[in-house]
């Protein structure tokens, strides 16, 4: 009898775990997917500020504007990225204190946003040094409580036009452990904004293999993401960051070819280095190859019924041939449509940049418009 009524127990115990376990997508969710079908970033405004006036309200009023962002929705696209540094913002004594003054420049950002129409995903972006940190336990929870009171704050701003996602491209190797801050982090903005829309990433700069790694969290209000620029010697040849010998590399073609990667092999002054160079000619980087990469994330995706986005993908502009890039662009573009997966161009007006700011003007390459699907003249798309 005694061990008739602990097996009762146990049913009953386990009932209720089940009854309290969220399925692994809600319809908030994937119904909300619907506003980020095409998006781009907008960077260097709150974030990536490297203009000499820091984050002031010169620079705030000056970066972007609300021609900006009726230029935005006039093109086609129908969300923001806006690329948010947690840093101006968080002091480790009261990271549950938010600056006032900060946030009213944000906020007026978000509303410019909102007033055209466009759903915004406020994107936390900090600096390495910042991401860096979250390697220790002690700041884990300081990180929550800012993350607590930030989505406190927006808990009453619109849940199908207000997206959180909870930290641009972590840079930590530990896959497993990123999963358990990420966790950690989303517990944290659920407390705080309980009807939002939270966007969550793999580890390792939100690459795709680190995303097909997770198992889905157990928050249900959830939109997966993930970062593709491959192949990274093609679409950031020339770069002074990430691997060291970018910046030697140019005159690299897309789709590869063996005579375009032993051409640009040649001004590599490590051999090691050029080795990885005369391969990208070998490695039939073509639409086929793009599509074969992106499948695997969109089959991870199905295998567990999620809503999916890739809200960062783009090709530095200063070396890279333009025809070629746009043809990047579209191959992506088109692959993640394929899919069922959003996306979000990086980005508006930077090195990566679909607009061309030149005094009081805005001009935006028509080559990229049309490899987006996009608006390359008013009324035509």
């Amino acid at each position: 009898m005694r061990s008739l009524r602990a097996l009762g127990a146990c049913l009953l115990l386990f009932a209720h775990v089940q009854a309290q376990s969220p399925s692994l997508s809600s319809p908030g969710a994937g119904s909300r997917r619907a506003h980020l079908q095409h998006g781009i970033n907008l960077s260097g405004w709150f974030a990536q500020v490297y203009d000499g006036k820091g984050y002031s309200k010169q620079h705030f009023d000056s970066w972007t504007s609300a021609r900006d962002i009726a230029l935005i929705k006039s093109l086609g696209f129908d969300h923001v990225r806006l690329s948010v540094n947690p840093q101006p913002m968080f002091t480790s004594n009261h990271p549950d204190e938010l600056p006032a003054e900060y946030l009213t420049y944000l906020d007026a950002a978000v509303k410019m946003i909102l007033n055209q129409g466009l759903a915004v995903i406020l994107d936390m972006h900090p600096e390495s040094d910042f991401k860096n940190q979250l390697r220790e336990d002690a700041f884990v929870p300081q990180f929550a409580d800012f993350w607590r009171a930030l989505g406190h704050h927006y808990a009453n701003w619109d849940p199908e036009l207000v997206f959180l996602e909870i930290l641009n491209e972590p840079e930590m190797a530990d896959r497993y452990r990123w999963y358990g801050v990420e966790a950690k982090l989303v517990a944290a903005v659920r407390e705080g904004a309980p009807g939002h829309t939270i966007l969550a990433t793999g580890a390792r700069w939100s690459s795709q293999d680190e995303l097909v790694f997770l198992e889905p969290l157990r928050d249900p209000n959830v939109i997966y993401t993930f970062h593709f620029y491959s192949p990274h010697l093609f679409t950031h040849q020339g770069a002074t960051w990430g691997s060291y010998f970018w910046h030697w590399v140019q005159g690299l073609r897309y789709p590869s070819t063996r005579e375009s990667a032993e051409s640009a092999a040649r001004a590599v002054p490590d051999a090691t280095d050029r080795l990885e160079v005369i391969r990208y000619g070998y490695d039939h980087w073509n639409s086929d190859r793009i599509d074969a990469e992106i499948s695997q994330v969109a089959a991870w995706a199905a295998r567990y019924q999620l809503p999916m986005v890739c809200d960062e993908f783009g090709v530095y502009r200063a070396y890279a041939d333009p025809a070629d890039r746009a043809l990047w662009l579209r191959d992506v573009r088109r692959s993640l449509e394929q899919h069922g997966i959003g996306w979000t161009m990086w980005d508006y007006s930077g090195t990566f940049g679909l607009v061309t700011k030149t005094g009081d003007r805005e001009v935006a390459d028509p080559a990229v418009l049309e490899a987006l699907g996009l608006k390359t003249s008013p009324g035509s798309r």
